[in-house]
């Protein structure tokens, strides 16, 4: 089972070479990078290339562990204790009606192999990830309530992304291979943007990239990213554009910069030590 990218996404030769290590020794891969560099893209990509189903954790701060492995659900079970459970074919008796599966569950459980994508597991504490260290290595967890194991039938090929917002634990680094995506140089951008839009003119090409580079050396909070620059070709396009120029980049600006600050700034409006 090989991942050599797709006729939409740009894998370069280390990338590669990674991603199958990974899939072939069933470990975690950690991917590093700026936002919008291509690290959840290519969860997606590996999984429709692959033809492996897709489990998909969006992680947030309020996050726990546990919950993305299973949560049991004491509350629907007492009310139907009480009230009864009518036709839904719950039975009160049994627990496993009262437990929901997370998507590390359900890549457990699943009898297929599948992709198991954790998003920006840095906005997640040091508990979490401690929590998820041995889960993910074992490929198993612990329904607590019921004291059963559940062993992944078949190991996922977990993919976890990280924009650096928060360190990550040794120990959950030591588990992982880990791979940093640096922002692609104009020659990588070429075949990028070449991927999505095969048929954009030369000079359109390159006029978009000399203005989005020198956006990017402009210090803005937030630079524009490969996404914003794919986002900005498309609505130049959209609208009939024959190209960035003549005041074109400055209608379409809030497709590369997102911050008040920085569209102020691009405007010029924004006045040194006003914020």
């Amino acid at each position: 089972m090989q991942f050599e990218g797709t006729e939409r996404y740009y894998l370069s030769p280390e990338l590669r070479e990674i991603v199958n290590i990974a899939i072939a020794m069933e470990k975690p891969l950690l991917l590093t990078g700026e936002a919008g560099t291509g690290k959840t893209q290519l969860a997606f990509e590996v999984s429709r290339a692959l033809g492996l189903r897709m489990e998909e954790a969006r992680c947030k701060s309020t996050f726990k562990g546990e919950e993305l492995c299973y949560v049991y659900d004491t509350v629907l079970r007492l009310n139907d204790s009480r009230f009864g459970s009518g036709d839904t074919g719950r039975d009160v008796n049994n627990i496993w009606d009262y437990l929901r599966f997370g998507p590390i569950g359900r890549a457990f459980l699943a009898e297929d192999r599948r992709v198991l994508l954790l998003d920006e597991i840095d906005k997640t504490d040091s508990d979490t990830q401690d929590n998820l260290l041995d889960v993910l290595e074992d490929g198993s967890f612990v329904i607590r309530e019921i004291n059963h194991k559940v062993t992944a039938a078949k190991r996922p090929v977990i993919i976890i992304t990280s924009n650096a917002k928060r360190e990550l634990s040794d120990p959950f680094l030591r588990r992982c291979f880990c791979h940093y995506i640096p922002f692609p140089p104009p020659e990588e951008m070429v075949m990028i943007v070449r991927l999505h839009f095969p048929d954009l003119p030369e000079a359109f090409l390159e006029a978009s990239l000399t203005t989005f580079y020198r956006l990017r050396d402009q210090g803005f909070e937030k630079p524009p990213a490969t996404a914003e620059l794919l986002d900005w070709i498309g609505s130049m396009r959209t609208s009939g554009a024959s190209g960035p120029g003549a005041g074109r980049e400055t209608s379409h600006i809030g497709t590369l910069l997102k911050r008040t600050q920085d569209l102020l700034k691009f405007k010029g409006i924004l006045k040194p030590g006003r914020f």
